[in-house]
């Protein structure tokens, strides 16, 4: 019987191999065999989940050919990865992907570390603040009170609860984008939303720009729809988006949805000016392109002077082109699954339409909570204190940073979450795996790109501060100093991999 579940490409395989550029070699230092260096590759790539488990690899003469090495060379690495059980082979069913015995599937997206090695690893990975309290408890005791009615229902509201739905409508009416109820749909989160959009209007094969880089779950979501990802590059620094480039795109490869994130861009935490919304939504109109506007971070800005500019929806007066997502998740907490839609109504129709074949609704309870805490004030507090626990974090972390690693390259970005770092010339992917070993966990760079790209930077949230901030700063120079000398962190306590 066949093992293998997928199959990986020769050139696709040989771009991502190509993506992980390691620092050049110092005076006195050895580099691996080519072999070795291969079989570090691949190892890496399973590791991170950016090749499958389980798929099928390109035959030995394939890829000595692409990467323009001997078959022994490419012989010899696979013969080490089965060896270290990352790979398995039958004659004449060839050779495919797989992890050691013990260690767990790796995830393609970024998942929260386990409760169990919360006390050993500190967890860079996901950029999530725990609950805002009082106000989650205060939330939810709103809603238990609101609850008895709904109890009577059946409780199943594909759009959502006609209250939410009303109240959301309201809060874009008095940002002065007038808004109906009909307009709104509540979901399960953003990716709820998202992940409808993309089966709405993009089936499988077709072209989905996006920013590069992007948000490493949606990337996964998109790929895992079958759409055929285009990226579009972001301007220098906290510049936001390279308007020229996106003019490019969409004119060429006319996609059918076009993905941003306008407001402190996740990861690299750009704010685009208005100017620059106004032009790509006239851009997207005169392609006929849906442009996907992501408002999960819209609140987070986090110094006091920063001028919000005008959502991208409010250049789109007809509700022709732009579709509004948003969510309580960033803003209030991930634990609170409450996200929605802006369209036009038919829009919203169709997509409440296309729900009865996904996940029917989303959970009362949380809605109501949401609901109680936009009509009471609640929401502004608990964002505020949002706001200033991000802050602290953020300069925190910033400062333990330029302290232990000075040769890494970031610019502070003035909202959000997250922090994009060039690392200095090493190797983002060997970094998040010798961090694991030595008890920090960050992100690499690929995960955010397409094929490959961004192999030399990281992603830093801001969910710690203080003493653990230094600490987790001190253990990525550990790393770092274990990647630069071309060591792998196996002298360290080993720590089960978690993608």
């Amino acid at each position: 019987m066949v093992q293998w579940t997928s199959a990986v490409g020769t050139a696709q395989l040989a771009r991502l191999l190509t993506s992980q550029q390691d620092r050049p070699a110092g005076p006195g230092t050895r580099r691996p065999p080519a072999y070795r260096s291969l079989a570090d590759g691949i190892r890496l790539l399973v590791l991170e989940g950016r090749v499958p488990v389980a798929a099928r690899l390109p035959a030995e003469r394939e890829l000595a050919l692409s990467l323009s090495v001997s078959r022994t060379t490419v012989a010899a690495a696979y013969e080490a990865l089965r060896a270290e059980g990352f790979l398995e082979s039958r004659r004449g069913a060839g050779s495919w992907t797989a992890v050691p015995a013990g260690n767990p599937l790796p995830a393609r997206g970024l998942e929260p570390l386990p409760p169990e090695a919360l006390g050993s690893v500190i967890d860079l990975g996901t950029a999530a603040l725990p609950a805002p309290e009082p106000w989650l408890t205060r939330a939810v005791q709103g809603a238990l009170e609101e609850l008895p009615p709904y109890a009577h229902t059946h409780g199943d509201y594909p759009a959502g609860l006609p209250a939410l739905r009303a109240m959301i409508a309201e809060r874009y009416t008095a940002r002065g984008i007038p808004t109906m109820p009909e307009q709104i749909m509540v979901t399960t989160g953003a990716m709820g939303a998202i992940d409808a959009i993309c089966h709405l209007f993009s089936g499988r094969g077709e072209r989905i720009a996006v920013e590069s880089p992007s948000y490493a779950n949606i990337l996964q979501l998109m790929r895992e729809a079958g759409a055929r990802l285009v990226p579009v590059a972001m301007a220098e620094g906290l510049a936001g988006w390279d308007l020229d480039r996106w003019r490019q795109v969409l004119r060429e490869a006319a996609p059918r949805i076009a993905y941003v994130v306008a407001d402190f861009h996740n990861p690299t935490g750009a704010l685009a000016d208005e100017d620059q919304r106004r032009q790509l939504v006239d851009a997207a109109r005169s392609a006929g392109t849906v442009l996907v506007a992501d408002e999960t971070m819209t609140e987070l800005w986090l110094d006091p002077d920063v001028e919000m500019p005008r959502q991208v929806c409010g250049f789109d007066p007809a509700g022709s082109t732009v579709i509004t997502v948003g969510s309580a998740s960033k803003a209030f907490w991930a634990g609170m699954r409450i996200g929605w839609v802006r369209a036009a109504p038919d829009v919203i129709r169709s997509l409440v339409a296309a729900r009865a074949y996904a996940d029917l609704g989303t959970p009362v309870l949380e809605q109501l909570a949401i609901n109680w805490l936009l009509s009471t004030g609640g929401w502004e507090q608990a964002v505020e204190m949002r706001r200033e626990q991000a802050r602290d974090n953020r300069d925190a972390l910033v400062a333990a940073v330029r302290r232990e690693l000075p040769d890494w390259e970031f610019t502070v970005p003035r909202g959000g979450l997250t922090l994009w770092v060039r690392t200095g010339g090493l190797s983002g992917s060997r970094l998040a795996e010798v961090g694991e070993r030595v008890g920090v966990r960050v992100p690499s760079g690929p995960r955010f790109g397409v094929d490959g790209a961004f192999e030399g930077y990281v992603r830093l949230p801001f969910t710690v501060k203080g003493a653990v901030a230094d600490e987790a700063a001190a253990r990525l120079a550990a790393a770092a100093r274990i990647v630069a000398s071309g060591g792998s962190g196996g002298a360290e306590s080993p720590r089960t991999f978690v993608a």
